[in-house]
């Protein structure tokens, strides 16, 4: 969506780890010489210890990617939330090894055959293990007893355990120990500086532009704002420069400032942007009603007054009939003056409140940030007062960083152009 607009040839700031865009403070190439020498020197256990969002994944990826995939073999368990059993079941299914047992000591005698065999071909078999922290201890217990399949000299299979600092709690449980011990190279991915956080978000820039060396696509001011409420987390700087670029595009804005980027950090946090001006708004809606509501009240206590004093007064000098007609009369006439002085006195409310309401007013293009459970259609029901198919695929065309409008993530901003007064189904698509 944003894309031309900005001069760039892809999304800079995609939250999916992409190699391609790596950036290594002195803590990530630190990390990434352990991963290289811990596989290539055969070592068995490596550890990689970092917070959510600072690299983990994409550090990992950068190297089995630029590696020689020829004499690697790679076994990635995603879910680490498996027996040891279950475990071996799965190193079997990858390396194509038929398991033909249920007992635990004759599959691992076997996997060690298996591994002699790769070894003698050149191969390194490696098993990483991600969201090493949420493995149940018994199975990171018996991990231990993959380490002593070796050689006289090396490991036969390379163990990367890839984990939040909770990881680090559970090595040092006594039971752990045996396997703490084990742990031949182990690293830590620190939050990037000011300074790091800075050189990252230009990197990324630098690497999606269509020509390099364009003037900047933040203010210095707007990457202050983000670097500092990202707290140096890579992954929360790309999802606030994403989204700073949405709305920079929604506003027509280039380049991106610093209010723009203060939007977007308010937004993320889910805090209301005009507090003050939302209360005063509902509270003159209800001083409205209330004013109202006793106008009404008194006007009604009047009228009634009013055509019981008139009734009485008719009722000696003529027949039923006659004051029957006089009734309705009455009537009419009490309810045309209500509704005259109605619409006068609530034109004349609107008037003076006018000022609430057009400061309340968005800009031409309303923008969300969608929420757990939200659909793409139904925050397109809810800016617009009705969807269908036309005009989802036209929002589609506004918002071309979204793959795929059924699948929508929490965090994401969707760009909702105003339509122009007169459009409806029709319009759209044209």
């Amino acid at each position: 969506m944003y894309l031309n607009f900005f001069g760039l040839r892809k999304e800079p700031f995609h939250i999916t780890p992409d190699p391609e865009f790596l950036f290594l403070s002195s803590s990530h190439k630190e990390a990434l010489a352990s991963i290289v020498y811990g596989i290539e020197k055969r070592k068995g256990f490596i550890a990689v210890v970092g917070g959510v969002g600072v690299g983990k994944t994409t550090l990992l990826r950068s190297y089995l990617e630029g590696r020689d995939r020829k004499h690697l073999k790679i076994v990635y368990l995603f879910n680490s939330n498996i027996s040891f059993k279950d475990l071996l079941e799965m190193i079997f299914e990858e390396l194509d090894i038929e398991v033909g047992s249920d007992d635990v000591f004759k599959l691992l005698s076997k996997l060690q055959l298996a591994l002699i065999e790769e070894y003698k071909q050149g191969f390194n078999v490696v098993l990483v293990v991600d969201e090493a922290q949420n493995m149940p201890v018994e199975t990171l217990e018996n991990l231990r007893m993959l380490s002593n399949l070796e050689t006289t000299k090396e490991k036969l299979i390379q163990i990367v355990l890839i984990g939040q600092p909770e990881f680090d709690v559970l090595m040092n449980r006594n039971e752990m120990r045996q396997l703490k011990q084990r742990l031949a190279v182990r690293s830590t991915i620190n939050p990037l500086s000011k300074k790091d956080s800075v050189a990252y978000v230009r990197h990324r820039l630098q690497l999606a532009r269509i020509q390099p060396g364009d003037s900047d696509i933040f203010t210095s001011r707007a990457l202050k704002e983000i670097v500092k409420s990202a707290g140096g987390i890579p992954r929360i700087i790309n999802i606030l420069c994403d989204n700073a670029l949405i709305t920079g595009y929604g506003y027509h804005k280039k380049p991106v400032t610093s209010k723009i980027a203060r939007e977007t950090i308010t937004d993320f946090q889910g805090k209301s942007k005009h507090p003050f001006l939302r209360w005063a708004t509902v509270a003159a809606a209800a001083l409205i009603i209330l004013v109202a509501g006793l106008f009404m009240f008194s006007l009604h206590g009047n009228l009634i007054d009013a055509y019981e004093h008139k009734s009485n007064t008719l009722l000696p000098l003529n027949a039923s009939s006659v004051m029957e007609k006089e009734n309705n009369a009455i009537k009419k006439d009490a309810q045309s003056d209500q509704r005259k002085i109605v619409r006068s006195f609530s034109q004349g409310l609107l008037k003076s409140h006018q000022v609430h309401f057009k400061k309340a007013e968005g800009p031409e293009s309303e923008i969300r940030i969608v929420k757990d459970g939200d659909t793409f259609a139904g925050l397109t029901n809810d800016v617009y007062g009705w969807s269908d198919e036309a005009l989802i695929s036209w929002l589609h065309k506004h918002n071309n960083h979204i793959t795929d409008v059924d699948v929508i993530h929490s965090g994401m901003k969707i760009v909702f152009p105003k339509l122009d007064e007169g459009w409806g189904r029709k319009s759209i698509g044209n």
